[in-house]
C-alpha cells in the first residue's frame, strides 16, 4: 500500500462559460481564512489581466491554494470558452479531481461536455457542484439528471458514476448537500473535497519527476515552469535534467522554487510528490517537459493538446498610413512577438510563408485569435490580419472540415428565424427542447466555417434575447460550395484625405457608414456598408463649396445618422476574401487588398476569367 500525502488535494475547477468558476473560488479563497480580515481582495480576484477583468472572462488559467483544517487545497481554475480548450486540457495532468460547476438553470451546455470529456478520459475523480441555486426557475433536481445523462453518454466508469452532488450559491457564499436549504459558509464544499478527492501519492523517497503544465515569465528571474511533481523531491540548488520533446536533455539548476498561497507565491527550499510548484532556473522550459535526476532519465507521456481548427494571415502593415500610430510595425518585431506567444500559448500554432513580411497562425477560435490581436494592439504593435478561414484535413483521403455543435437559447418567436438562417449556412438540427417559460434550446450541428461571422447576425434576429454557444465536435467531409459570408458590398474610399460631414450626409442613403466626420481616410479604404451585393467607390473627402449667395433654408437644422463603428471582433467577422483589416493601438480599418481602383477590376475580372475557364 503507498503512503498518500493526507494533508494534500489538487483539484481543477471546470465548467461552461458565466457558470460561476472564478466567483466560487473566490468564495473558496475568503472563506478558508486564507486572507487577513482587513486585507482587501477584489472580486474575481484571480482574473488579473486588463482584458479579463473587462469581458469578465478568465482567458489563462490560474492556480491557487487555500488551507482548510490543516490541509491544503491546490486550486486551478481553468477557462470556460472553447477558444481556450488548450488551457483547460494541460491542467487536467495537474490534478486528481475535479469541481464540475453547472449552472442551475442552464444545465449542461456544450463547453460542459467538452470539459467533463477531458476529465474522464484522464479518469479523474469529479464532484459536481450545481452553482446559482438561488436563481429563479433553477431546477436542480433536472440539471442533476442531465449531469448523469452526460456521464453515461461520455461512456464514465461505475465509480465516476458515484459522483457527490453539492449545492451553491458562489456570489452569497453558501453551501449545502440538501436542494432545498442552504447552510452559510462552503463548509459543505470543502468537507466533500477532502472527504472524496484522493489524496496525492507520497513517493518521495523515488527519483524525481515533474511535469510543466503553465507557463510564467518575470524579468528576474526569466521563464517560470509551473506544474505538478509526480514523485521523489525538489529543492532549491538541486542539479536537475530537462528532458526536451525531440529527445534532447539539457542539465540546469533549480534556482528557485516557489509554492503557492492564497493569491502569493512563496519562496520555499524544498517540495516533495503532489506538490504543484513553480521553478526557475530553466531558459528554455516548454509546456509538456519533463525534470528529472540526470542519472534517473524516465520522461513521463507528453501532454495531449487537441489542433486549431481556424487560421488567419498576420502581415506587417503596408497601408498609407502604416507606423503613424504603432512602436513596433517591423517584421521583425512582429515575429518576435508571436514567437514569445507560442512560448505560453500551447494551442496556438505560427507558420512562415512566402513572403518574409507574413505568417500564417491557427488557434482555437475566432475569439482566441482576437485576443491575442487585442493585445499586441495594446502593446503598441501595427499590423494587417485576413479573413479567418478554417482549416481543412485530408482524412483517409477524403477532405474533411471542422463542425461544431452549436446551442441556441431563444424565446420561441425567433425559433424559425434561427433554422432559417443556420439552414442557409448548412446547418442540420439534431435536438430541440421546449424548456417552459416560452424559451427553447436548439442543437445544431453547423460546420465551422458557417459559424465565422455568425453572432452578429444571430444577435440581430433575436434582439439581443438569444444566448448562442458552440464547441468543436468532429471533422466531417467538406460540403461543397460557398457557406455564410456577407451579402452586402462596401463602400470604398476613392481619394485620400478627411472624411467631411457634407460627403457623409450625400451618402447616408447608399449604406451604413462606418466613419465619424473628421476621420483620416486613403483611397482602397472601406468607409461604409453597401445597400446592395456590389462595390460602391465612393468620394467621402468631398467639400461644399462656398458662395456668397445666401440660402432660405440656412436656418433648418441638419441631423446625421450615427456611424457604424466596428469593435476588433466585429471587423474580423466582416472580412471578406479580398480585404484586410488594419489594426494599429488607436484604430481599427478595414480596407481592400488592392488599393486603386482600375487594378482592382483588373485583378477582379482576372479571377472571372479564371474561374469560367475551370
Amino acid at each position: 500500500m503507498t503512503n498518500q500525502r493526507l494533508d494534500l488535494r489538487n483539484i481543477a475547477i471546470i465548467a461552461h462559460v458565466d457558470h460561476g468558476k472564478t466567483t466560487l473560488v473566490d468564495q473558496l479563497l475568503r472563506q478558508s481564512g486564507t486572507f487577513r480580515e482587513n486585507e482587501q481582495v477584489e472580486e474575481r480576484a484571480l482574473d488579473r489581466n486588463d482584458l479579463e477583468r473587462e469581458r469578465g472572462i478568465t482567458i489563462l488559467a490560474k492556480n491557487t491554494a487555500v488551507l482548510y483544517k490543516g490541509t491544503r487545497i491546490n486550486i486551478l481554475d481553468t477557462p470556460g470558452h472553447a477558444d481556450f480548450g488548450g488551457e483547460v486540457e494541460r491542467i487536467m495532468r495537474l490534478v486528481d479531481g475535479v469541481l464540475l460547476v453547472v449552472d442551475a438553470y442552464e444545465g449542461c451546455m456544450p463547453q460542459t461536455r467538452f470539459v467533463l470529456k477531458k476529465a474522464l478520459e484522464q479518469q479523474l475523480v469529479p464532484i459536481v457542484v450545481v452553482n446559482k441555486i438561488d436563481r429563479e426557475f433553477a431546477r436542480p433536481a433536472e440539471v442533476v439528471d442531465e449531469v448523469i445523462d452526460l456521464f453515461i453518454e461520455l461512456g464514465a466508469s461505475e465509480e465516476q458514476l458515484e459522483f457527490p452532488v453539492v449545492y451553491t450559491s458562489a456570489l452569497r457564499g453558501t453551501s449545502s448537500l440538501d436542494p432545498d436549504r442552504q447552510d452559510d459558509g462552503m463548509t459543505a464544499l470543502f468537507e466533500t473535497i477532502i472527504n472524496h478527492i484522493p489524496a496525492p501519492a507520497d513517493n518521495r523517497d523515488e527519483p524525481l519527476q515533474f511535469q510543466v503544465a503553465l507557463l510564467d515569465y518575470n524579468e528576474y528571474v526569466g521563464r517560470i515552469g509551473i506544474g505538478r511533481i509526480f514523485r521523489g523531491t525538489m529543492k532549491t540548488g538541486q542539479q536537475v535534467a530537462l528532458l526536451k520533446r525531440d529527445g534532447a536533455v539539457k542539465l540546469f539548476r533549480v534556482t528557485k522554487l516557489f509554492g503557492f498561497i492564497g493569491l502569493k507565491r512563496i519562496e520555499i527550499d524544498e517540495a516533495h510528490a503532489g506538490d504543484i510548484v513553480a521553478v526557475a532556473g530553466m531558459e528554455d522550459i516548454n509546456v509538456g517537459e519533463t525534470v528529472c535526476p540526470p542519472d534517473h532519465q524516465e520522461p513521463l507521456p507528453p501532454l495531449h493538446i487537441d489542433e486549431p481548427t481556424l487560421k488567419m494571415t498576420f502581415l506587417v502593415n503596408n497601408s498609407p498610413f502604416a507606423g503613424r500610430e504603432g512602436k513596433h510595425v517591423t517584421a521583425r518585431k512582429l515575429e518576435e512577438r508571436l514567437r514569445t506567444q507560442l512560448e505560453t500559448d500551447v494551442s496556438l500554432r505560427v507558420e512562415p510563408t512566402a513572403s518574409p513580411d507574413a505568417w500564417v497562425v491557427s488557434g482555437r477560435g475566432e475569439l482566441h485569435l482576437a485576443i491575442l490581436i487585442e493585445n499586441m494592439r495594446r502593446e503598441g504593435y501595427e499590423l494587417q490580419v485576413s479573413k479567418p478561414e478554417v482549416i481543412v484535413k485530408e482524412i483517409d483521403g477524403v477532405l474533411c472540415e471542422p463542425v461544431e455543435r452549436v446551442v441556441i437559447d431563444v424565446p420561441e418567436e425567433y425559433t424559425g428565424a434561427i433554422m432559417e438562417s443556420l439552414g442557409s449556412r448548412k446547418g442540420e438540427l439534431a435536438d430541440m427542447v421546449h424548456g417552459g417559460n416560452g424559451q427553447v434550446r436548439l442543437v445544431f450541428l453547423v460546420p465551422s466555417r458557417g459559424l465565422i461571422g455568425y453572432r452578429s447576425e444571430f444577435m440581430s434576429l433575436t434582439r439581443g434575447y438569444g444566448i448562442l454557444n458552440h464547441s468543436f465536435d468532429h471533422y466531417a467531409p467538406v460540403q461543397p460550395g460557398a457557406i455564410g459570408g456577407r451579402r452586402q458590398g462596401v463602400l470604398v474610399s476613392m481619394e485620400t484625405g478627411k472624411a467631411t460631414a457634407y460627403s457623409i450626409m450625400q451618402l447616408e442613403d447608399r449604406g451604413v457608414i462606418f466613419v465619424e466626420p473628421g476621420a483620416e481616410v486613403y483611397e482602397g479604404m472601406i468607409v461604409g456598408e453597401h445597400n446592395r451585393e456590389n462595390d460602391l467607390v465612393v468620394n467621402i473627402c468631398r467639400e461644399k463649396h462656398i458662395t456668397n449667395v445666401r440660402s432660405s433654408t440656412k436656418e433648418q437644422t441638419v441631423t446625421m445618422k450615427k456611424p457604424r463603428l466596428l469593435t476588433l471582433e466585429e471587423a474580423l467577422e466582416y472580412l471578406n476574401d479580398d480585404e484586410y483589416c488594419e489594426v494599429t493601438p488607436t484604430s481599427i480599418r478595414l480596407r481592400k487588398k488592392i488599393l486603386n481602383k482600375s487594378e482592382r477590376e483588373k485583378a477582379e475580372k482576372k479571377k472571372k476569367a479564371a474561374q469560367q475557364a475551370k
